[in-house]
């Protein structure tokens, strides 16, 4: 574990950015707050570049230039200068796609670059870059095994995204102590949900006030979901404490909230039954996902498609999803690291977890199996949640978005 293979081959290939950087760390948020930095950015008239992951079918998703997916074949010969430059030294496949996506935008005629963390920040390939502005996001135990047991752990982890004298952006209203205490030692501009920025607003607009700058009268954010309006807080502090570098527009904010699209997240497909698709993954995201379910419009019955990584703290999801859930629909997914539809069930079944009504319960070998299932359960006026792993959603996405009809077609 570390840096030095990356930042070795980081060398050989001169690879830097002339042009301001944003990082974006965290456990939750991170997709969000990237696409409302990306379409703010788009909207004042900037050229942008952003790297996000995972990616939901295919790996070009990971790189956007001005609001476009590269072409694949775009990407060669950024794959191939790596390899070359690389010579001998281990790389890990993050590393080896951080390095060739950054080259690529780096080779890009652009003025800003937005790059997303992967599981931590202190270790992550992203961080042999100096980010201009660090973003931390909503903190929660994930990843445990290699970012540690606890929030203070995973924290000192995120904050080593941080550079002294260069502000950083928290946008978790109850951030560990370790992490603004590293923000204090290195001297980093600190800047607080909270504290240094803050958001209020009732059920039509929002607004926004940080240090120097105020924003009236803002309509919610295209993304659903309750912490979304955490999460466009921390990206119009972002753009506070970058004034001098990007300044933009109040139009610019509003259009670009409003041309939000993020696939995966808190995700409605028109049609009937209602279809929900969510990347949530773990307890803090599942239960934001169960709130923002709560807040539908009634639905007599919700089916859940599932699928999840086996290292996931599995049994608070499912004790948080059970009071909703009347038919669990478990997949298994293709990689060795997931839980198999039958591992899911049997914790599922030792559990002793009751739904709101009968419980019905499936297995099923793929996504879109699943979903052919609980499309089978389901009446028009019922709701299906498909939730979990990154390849959960982007299994039943893989042909695009599922059709759905007024009676169980799709």
């Amino acid at each position: 574990m570390g840096l030095q293979r990356v930042e070795q081959v980081r060398a050989r290939l001169d690879l830097k950015f002339d042009v301001p950087v944003i990082a974006v760390a965290g456990t939750n948020g991170k997709g969000s707050t990237c696409a409302m930095l990306e379409s703010i950015a788009l909207h004042a008239g900037y050229r942008v570049g952003l790297y996000s992951k995972p990616h939901l079918v295919h790996f070009e998703e990971r790189c956007r230039v001005n609001g476009v997916m590269v072409a694949g074949g775009d990407l060669l010969e950024h794959f191939e200068a790596v390899e070359a430059a690389r010579d001998g030294v281990s790389l890990t496949y993050f590393e080896f796609t951080t390095l060739a996506i950054a080259r690529l935008l780096s080779c890009a005629s652009l003025e800003l670059v937005i790059l997303e963390v992967g599981l931590g920040g202190r270790l992550d390939a992203v961080n042999v870059f100096d980010a201009d502005c660090a973003v931390i996001t909503s903190i929660d135990l994930d990843h445990t095994e290699f970012l540690g047991p606890d929030r203070e752990s995973i924290g000192r982890e995120k904050a080593g995204i941080m550079r002294s004298g260069r502000p950083v952006v928290v946008s978790d209203p109850l951030p560990p102590q370790s992490l603004i205490d590293q923000a204090r030692e290195l001297g980093a501009d600190l800047r607080r949900v909270g504290v240094d920025f803050n958001h209020s607003g009732d059920k039509q607009q929002w607004g926004w006030a940080g240090r120097g700058k105020r924003y009236n009268s803002l309509a919610y954010p295209g993304l659903r979901g309750a912490n979304q309006l955490i999460n466009a807080s921390g990206a119009l502090a972002v753009f506070e404490a970058l004034a001098q570098q990007l300044p933009i527009t109040a139009q610019a904010v509003r259009q670009g909230f409003a041309a939000l699209e993020l696939p995966g997240r808190f995700q409605i497909v028109p049609g009937q039954p209602t279809l929900v698709l969510d990347v949530a993954h773990n307890p803090h995201a599942v239960a934001a996902l169960a709130q923002n379910l709560d807040h539908m419009s009634f639905h007599p019955r919700t089916h859940a498609v599932f699928g999840a990584m086996h290292d996931k703290d599995l049994e608070s999801i499912f004790r948080r999803m059970a009071p909703i859930v009347d038919s669990w629909c478990f997949t298994d997914l293709p990689v060795p690291r997931a839980a198999s539809a039958v591992q899911l069930e049997e914790l599922h079944a030792s559990l002793g977890l009751k739904g709101p009504g009968p419980l019905a319960i499936s297995i099923h070998p793929a996504p879109l199996a699943a979903l052919q299932h609980a499309l089978g359960l389901a009446d028009p006026t019922d709701r299906i949640v498909v939730f979990g792993s990154f390849l959960t959603v982007g299994g039943v996405l893989q042909h695009g978005l599922p059709r759905l009809g007024s009676s169980h077609g799709a």
